[in-house]
């Protein structure tokens, strides 16, 4: 069965028609790897919302955030590559290789002395051990952890928190899906609850009302976009910052979920 990093090796050139029609990328060039240069700004996007934090006079659309998991990058570096900020699990490694989990305060200062974005992030299990295959159950705990750890990093109590549907799950499985998403917004609140899916996990989500922020990944997305989408994960492990393998995620509107 493929996985979600073969469909982004292959999604670059089946998305870039899509998102040129949306203005997005003026070329096949802003999607290849070693192009850590944002685009300019080509739509106001979404309004921010009162009741999540963003960064004062910001709007980063169009800029790069990165995710990892194998370690901890300086801000320095994340900075001088070019990058917006990160995306930081709040969640326990999985794996002994995860060393760069949970995010911790000292990080967090570290990327504040360089005027980094951070986004919080929680992905436990993986595959056949899936976060969302716990149903409501799993997302109420979940949530629990993910607030704890994000508030022992210091995350502010209001700022929003992406659960991880790390999969491309069949029709039959999205009720487990929206169950896992509702054991979270009612947790931690509707307002504070993103969620990290493909086109149509995250359609079939807000026709349930379910999930406030949505960072994209392209696993079963058909080379789409999703409108309704504040991240967009369009690469995977095909770049190092400090030797750490990073993806790399474009800001689609000016408030998504950063702190």
């Amino acid at each position: 069965m493929a996985s979600r990093r073969d469909f982004l090796r292959n999604a670059a050139l089946g998305g870039l028609a899509a998102m040129q029609a949306g203005g997005a990328f003026s070329s096949l060039g802003d999607l290849l790897p070693g192009n850590s240069r944002p685009p300019s700004p080509t739509s106001p996007g979404t309004p921010p919302s009162p009741s999540v934090p963003t960064i004062p006079g910001s709007d980063d659309t169009g800029q790069i955030l990165i995710d990892y998991a194998a370690g901890v990058p300086s801000a320095a570096s994340i900075k001088r590559a070019g990058y917006r900020g990160v995306i930081r699990y709040m969640s326990e490694p999985r794996a002994s290789w995860m060393i760069g989990k949970p995010m911790r305060a000292s990080e967090v200062a570290d990327m504040k002395s360089q005027g980094l974005a951070i986004v919080s992030c929680y992905q436990f299990g993986k595959d056949v051990t899936s976060d969302w295959r716990a149903g409501y159950n799993g997302g109420t705990r979940h949530a629990a952890i993910g607030e704890r750890l994000h508030r022992e990093a210091g995350g502010p109590a209001n700022a929003v928190i992406y659960a991880a549907i790390d999969s491309n799950p069949s029709s039959s499985e999205l009720e487990l899906v929206a169950g896992y998403i509702r054991g979270w917004q009612d947790t931690i609140g509707a307002a504070r609850t993103g969620v990290y899916a493909n086109y149509p996990t995250i359609e079939f989500l807000r026709g349930r009302g379910l999930g406030r922020y949505f960072w994209m990944h392209n696993w079963g997305s058909g080379g789409r976009v999703h409108p309704a989408a504040h991240i967009h994960q369009f690469e995977i492990d095909r770049l190092t910052v400090d030797g750490v393998g990073i993806d790399r995620n474009r800001i689609l509107k000016p408030s998504y979920g950063q702190w």
